[in-house]
């Protein structure tokens, strides 16, 4: 951890017959992140009931730390589903499991709290729920509890089909892998999007989310391919898309001919190399756009178009609107958000 690091607090919530992989994942992501950057420490803690946990593998896990009776600010817990049936069985006695998941369920109740963040991973949804945390939020789960969180939250707004949700400082995720694309995101979020790709990338999944979900970061597209050289080049130019990126820049970077890169960026990245800088100084020119108010030839100048009429030109085939539409939808939002306040 790096002395300056900001430490955010993650508390695990163990509950009986606990599915591992939904520990294991999401945690993962953060063990990686921690290793990888020096902003952010996320300071993992299990927590539960009693100082055994049962798990859907047959595992016995020991050492858990007792449910604290105030969570600190700024803090997120983690809720992880579990498995009816465990592998040889039940580990500990039908009534002991349902007392530890009610323990739970009213520990939930009292310490989450404006500033807290929730995270619910596959089954999980469904403790928050009898706590009555996801009442009139939007949520998911995995697609076999889909009908019980329903009943367990009836003002919740349960989505089916989707990986993951975010409402306000409620997260869930659907079933099991999932959770990690989840912590992916949440990732990208506190320690930025270059983390959460290198992270990505040692657990070799990719970033992604639904079709239903908002359109992804222009930075993230391209990258579900398990290529470094590719991936490095990526980097470079995510880095700094306004620099003078000719193809043939980046082929002797890659270590390869202008022709094999092309095919390299065709093959991995379902992008040319052309269309891909443009993608990036675009991601780069909207930040401008809808979070300044830069004139267009110096946000052009700025991002790296050799003049403001290609900056148009490129802008056009990406958002169907000239710039300053954007730019006028973000005025006319910030009026009415003043209007409401």
């Amino acid at each position: 951890m790096g002395d300056n690091a900001r430490q955010l607090p993650v508390f695990v919530v163990m509950q009986p017959r606990v599915l591992l992989l939904d520990v294991a994942g999401p945690i993962e992501v953060l063990r990686k992140a921690n290793l990888v950057q020096h902003d952010v420490f996320f300071d993992v803690r299990y927590i539960a009931p009693s100082p055994e946990a049962g798990t859907s593998i047959g595992l016995t896990l020991t050492g858990m730390s007792p449910l604290p009776d105030k969570l600190p600010e700024g803090a997120m817990v983690v809720v992880p589903g579990s498995a009816d049936e465990p592998l040889f069985g039940a580990q500990h006695p039908a009534v002991q499991d349902d007392r530890e998941e009610e323990a739970i369920v009213a520990w939930l109740s009292e310490a989450i709290r404006p500033g807290i963040r929730l995270v619910s991973i596959c089954s999980g949804a469904t403790l928050a729920a009898r706590a009555g945390l996801l009442e009139g939020y939007n949520c998911t789960t995995h697609h076999a509890t889909i009908e019980a969180l329903a009943r367990a939250a009836p003002t919740a707004k349960v989505l089916e089909n989707r990986i993951f949700v975010e409402d306000g400082e409620r997260f869930s995720s659907a079933g099991i892998t999932a959770g990690i694309d989840l912590m992916l995101a949440i990732l990208a979020r506190e320690a930025g999007h270059r983390t959460a790709l290198e992270v990505a990338r040692y657990l070799v999944v990719y970033l992604r989310r639904s079709g239903s979900d908002p359109q992804i970061s222009p930075f993230l597209e391209g990258r579900n391919h398990i290529h470094p050289v590719i991936h490095r080049v990526q980097d470079a130019i995510a880095a700094d898309p306004a620099a003078e990126w000719s193809v043939a820049r980046i082929a002797k970077m890659a270590g390869a001919s202008e022709r094999n890169l092309s095919r390299l960026f065709n093959d991995h990245v379902g992008l040319s190399v052309t269309d891909y800088i443009n993608r990036m100084r675009i991601g780069l020119a909207r930040e401008f756009v809808t979070g300044s108010s830069l004139a267009i030839d110096e946000i052009a100048r700025r991002t790296g178009f050799s003049s403001t009429r290609h900056f148009r030109r490129v802008w056009q085939q990406f958002h169907g609107a000239p710039p300053r539409a954007s730019r006028h939808s973000r005025e006319r939002l910030a009026r009415e958000g003043a209007a409401v306040n």
